[in-house]
């Protein structure tokens, strides 16, 4: 029998505008997976968060988190694949960072503790929006210098600015095979991201790596933003939501409801179910 995993982004995608997920969703989801379907999530957003906004979902399987650079083991929170920076593109990319003024929010694990580091003085509003977002998360940890914020094993740096700095940073590293760039707007606070990973850490990467650990034969995606792009052009089909970018409507197999209409939930019970 042919296997199929149904993999969907959570922002904008599976949760609502309010950033929880609905209790229909959930509902129709946890029956799916009880009755021996495969299905997990994508997202650029780390397993502590993640499943804050997915409470009453029973992911049965690993999960994508941080765009790719980690699938994780759900129940355990083992980490099953993990990317890294070296140090030498951690240093590069400080350095270019730096020559534009740009004090980025960075994420390494420091003592074998997943953390994210920034510095509080002369932050922008994106970022004040962001870090407001997560006061008792227990992955922050505030630092004084610039020196501070590069240490430990790293693995995302979120570049919220100016949005005249970002598009320099953009041109820079978009075109550095070393480096995954992804340019787009928060959908919560228009806020401008540039968001620098390693290159191999995309959700098509790993979605391919998690469809091999299941044992899937075919994959099929839902999205919203431009980071879902690699996502879709690996999937045997591909579901962008009403709310979506228009790139990616533009290679989706179809358009289905919006995430507060319970779009993806509604197609699995209308298709699947």
């Amino acid at each position: 029998m042919m296997r199929t995993l149904y993999l969907s982004d959570l922002d904008g995608t599976l949760i609502r505008s309010d950033e929880m997920i609905s209790k229909y969703t959930a509902t129709i989801i946890n029956r799916f997976v009880e009755a021996g379907g495969y299905f997990s999530y994508a997202t650029a957003r780390s397993i502590v968060t993640a499943e804050k906004v997915t409470a009453g979902l029973n992911t049965a399987f690993p999960v994508i988190c941080h765009n790719g650079v980690f699938i994780i083991n759900n129940a355990t929170k083992e980490v099953l694949q993990a990317n890294f920076f070296t140090s030498v593109v951690a240093n590069d990319i400080q350095k270019t960072l730096s020559k534009y003024g740009v004090l980025p929010i960075t994420y390494a694990y420091i003592e074998g503790r997943e953390r994210f580091s920034f510095i509080e003085r002369d932050i922008s509003d994106g970022m004040r929006f962001f870090l407001d977002s997560r006061l008792h998360d227990i992955r922050r940890r505030e630092v004084d210098t610039e020196g501070e914020l590069y240490c430990g094993d790293m693995f995302y740096f979120s570049c919220i600015d100016d949005e005249t700095k970002l598009a320099q940073i953009r041109d820079i590293f978009r075109t550095d095979k070393r480096v995954y760039c992804v340019y787009q707007n928060d959908i919560y606070s228009g806020a401008q991201w540039c968001e620098l990973l390693p290159a191999k850490a995309t959700k098509a990467s790993a979605a391919i790596q998690l469809k091999e650990m299941l044992g899937c034969d075919r994959l099929v995606v839902f999205g919203d933003a431009k980071n879902d792009l690699p996502l879709f052009s690996v999937a045997d089909e591909r579901y962008a939501m009403s709310n979506a970018v228009p790139e990616l409507k533009g290679i989706a197999t179809a358009v289905i409801g919006s995430n507060d209409e319970d779009g993806v939930a509604k197609w699995l019970e209308e298709n699947v179910l």
